[in-house]
């Protein structure tokens, strides 16, 4: 017997239900749905990047005045691990062994957080006035002396380019005496031949260059470490694209490799012929 036949009617079981295509929901979902699967552009992808990269201590980078505050506010132990993190960023290519094997050992930096004056051309000679004095070792040597041999400075500061360290030269120029020079030992402007006749000719107190040709000059024994007392390395200045001396390859690959010369290594920590390493 069907349905029809006993006088029950068969309820019409679509009666009254919303297609889930007319429910206003159902649609807002869809399309976020669909927008989510969207691909992200290429400009849109670069700015997440941009933004996930960005450098912790972006904050603390002065352009105007061309100032990376950051570098003072950190002790030899901060120093230490920024170097190396900057060594982990600028040298992929080299493994955790021989990352370390670069790694600069905290006890080799000098504490200069009690500097409390700005990093910048104008105060670098009062700095490495104070600083001079803070080994007993050093205490009766002045800046404006020079070693009785030639080619021997008693400080050594390292800049990132030639325009920065022809400035700093300016900076330092006070120091000059007629029996002490402060000397170029940067490539702008100033061929290898010149620099190595220039160096074994002057007495020195201050020579003032970049790494590589810093590097150079002591390979080729025109330049002397005998008499170095301090190392300065130029460390806040920033140019301007934000980028110092430690933010570069090709800046800092050298830097290294100078800082890390084995007749400098082993008196970072020595208590009878220390060699002080600032970074200012």
């Amino acid at each position: 017997m069907s349905p029809e036949d006993d006088g029950l009617q068969t309820p019409d079981l679509t009666e009254n239900i919303e297609s889930p295509r007319s429910s206003p929901e159902a649609e807002s979902k869809k399309r976020k749905r669909t927008e989510d699967a969207k691909p992200i552009s290429k400009r849109a992808a670069k700015r997440k990047k941009s933004k996930a990269t960005s450098d912790p201590l972006d904050e603390a980078l002065d352009t105007e005045k061309g100032i990376n505050h950051a570098i003072g506010h950190m002790d030899p132990q901060l120093l230490a691990d920024h170097v190396a993190q900057r060594n982990r960023r600028n040298q992929k290519e080299l493994s955790t062994v021989e990352l370390e094997d670069l790694r600069i050992p905290a006890n080799a930096i000098e504490d200069s957080t009690d500097w409390t004056q700005p990093r910048d051309l104008e105060k670098l000679p009062k700095f490495l006035e104070e600083y001079a004095q803070r080994s007993h070792k050093t205490k009766n040597i002045f800046l404006k002396s020079a070693s009785k041999n030639k080619s021997s400075p008693h400080t050594l500061i390292v800049a990132g380019a030639g325009i920065r360290a022809a400035n700093l030269t300016r900076a330092v120029r006070q120091f000059q005496t007629k029996d002490a020079k402060v000397e170029k030992l940067f490539a702008k402007h100033i061929k290898m031949e010149e620099a190595i006749e220039s160096v074994k000719k002057s007495r020195i107190n201050i020579g003032v260059g970049t790494p590589q040709r810093i590097i150079d000059l002591l390979n080729d024994g025109a330049l002397k470490s005998g008499s170095l007392k301090r190392i300065v390395v130029d460390a806040s200045y920033i140019d301007s694209k934000k980028r110092g001396i430690l933010d570069m390859k090709e800046t800092l690959v050298p830097l290294m490799n100078l800082l890390r010369r084995e007749e400098f290594l082993e008196r970072y920590a020595s208590s009878e012929n220390k060699l002080q390493l600032l970074f200012y």
